[in-house]
């Protein structure tokens, strides 16, 4: 094939991903900052040290931390391929969640776009899952009891908890059979499920004309190769370049072989499932691990179905009123939070102070009333002093949840040492 034809074969299959032309506003970086492109780079990225990893690891209770090992001791580059697909799972985790949180305070999930929405918490789901199957395939102290941390907590779920904590461990404790369950969804189901859910997601953009600018009357159309196709290129290789320098300073950890009779003090959590284990420290397990997140998760699914709202789809924050609204609500979020931890972790104690009352309601109603009365007189506060409308109010209420959960995210993986006992 001659470079004539090359160049044509190339367009061609760009059009698929991109329009022949697009809008100028959407090509600025501060719009989307890339980060839907970043996060499908990792995942390629993801994909090809994955199938390296391939040929080294071997999926057994036995030989699972030993082929770890001999891929960073004795295999070329060994240990900077495990280290480029760590910290790119890491990476990617953290940048599908401020592409969500990018496209929520952009207002760019209402009307004809709510769908995607439902899809983009799909997959920031199948990251995490992705990432959480991934942990354990080391097989050394910090990955298994992580994980048996989390599947512990999945029996706290009412009625199907102890069903379902068996169901992904294979048995009634973290083994081989585990690791082999974890090993296939890491490498075989979860991918190919993410792949067509992504596949669907970037459909739906093109669908719905791109990406959402905010002021649609002034279009300015440009070629999109080579305007936005060159700033990819740059951005792609640049995220590579970082990635490999890191990798090449900072190596994935990797503890002594897991040992089921010593459990390392404290044992944690994955650092993104952190906030599950800080709450289940203040709160019922049957809140903490079910109530509380089936509450919240309805509550993000419906959000863009909310009828009777002022929306600007494309204006960051959606008014001046609404940025006032997210700032006063972060700071509210971390203050209250960090008292609230600090109040239940020392002077809180409804169980002591009411033992005749049934556990569910003193350590499981009482600190989730504790939360929430406060924080309805605060958004109440807000709608009449910065005469914020109802997606304004909805805004706050999505950054308290948001902010609330990195405190205790922070709390639980910096400031909590053996015994999970605080620092302060």
């Amino acid at each position: 094939m001659n470079n004539t034809g090359t160049q044509k074969a190339i367009t061609r299959l760009l059009l698929h991903l991109h329009p022949k032309k697009i809008d100028v506003q959407a090509i600025k970086y501060t719009r989307t900052f890339g980060l839907g492109g970043i996060a499908a780079l990792l995942f390629v990225l993801l994909f090809i040290t994955g199938l390296l990893l391939r040929f080294v690891y071997v999926p057994s209770e036995k030989e699972a931390y030993n082929s770890i090992v001999y891929l960073q001791n004795d295999v070329l580059f060994g240990q900077l391929l495990r280290n480029m697909h760590y910290w790119c799972g890491m990476m990617l985790v953290i940048v599908s969640f401020l592409h969500v949180i990018r496209v929520f305070y952009s207002q760019s999930i209402y009307f004809e776009r709510r769908k995607n929405w439902l899809y983009g918490l799909l997959i920031m789901f199948l990251v995490i899952m992705s990432n959480f199957t991934g942990y354990l395939l080391p097989w050394d102290q910090l990955s298994f009891w992580a994980v048996t941390i989390m599947t512990n907590m999945l029996s706290y779920i009412p009625i199907i908890g102890d069903g379902l904590a068996s169901l992904v461990r294979g048995g009634s404790e973290v083994n081989e059979g585990t690791l082999l369950r974890f090993y296939h969804f890491h490498t075989g189901l979860l991918p190919i499920l993410m792949v067509f859910i992504m596949s669907i997601h970037f459909w739906l953009v093109r669908k719905t004309k791109g990406v959402t600018v905010a002021d649609p009357s002034k279009k300015e159309m440009v070629n999109t190769n080579p305007e936005l196709i060159y700033k990819e290129i740059v951005v792609a290789l640049s995220l590579i370049l970082l990635l490999i320098l890191f990798s090449m300073a900072v190596d994935g950890p990797l503890l002594g072989k897991a040992n089921p009779l010593e459990s390392p003090n404290p044992s944690k959590a994955p650092w993104y499932f952190m906030g599950f284990q800080e709450l289940l420290l203040h709160m019922h397990p049957g809140f903490g691990i079910f109530i509380v997140p089936v509450l919240v998760t309805v509550f993000l699914i419906y959000i863009p179905y909310f009828k009777n709202i002022e929306v600007n789809v494309g204006t960051w924050f959606n008014s001046k009123s609404g940025k006032q609204v997210v700032l006063w609500s972060t700071i509210y979020a971390i203050i209250f939070t960090f008292a609230l931890v600090i109040g239940t972790e020392y002077i809180f104690k409804f169980q002591a102070w009411l033992p005749d009352i049934p556990v569910l309601i003193t350590t499981g109603l009482f600190p989730l009333i504790i939360y929430i009365v406060p924080t309805y007189g605060f958004i109440y506060l807000v709608k009449n002093k910065l005469q914020a409308n109802r997606v304004e109010l909805i805004m706050g209420l999505v950054t308290i949840l948001l902010t609330a959960y990195l405190v205790m995210t922070a709390i639980g993986s910096l400031m909590r040492g053996e015994g999970m006992h605080l620092f302060v």
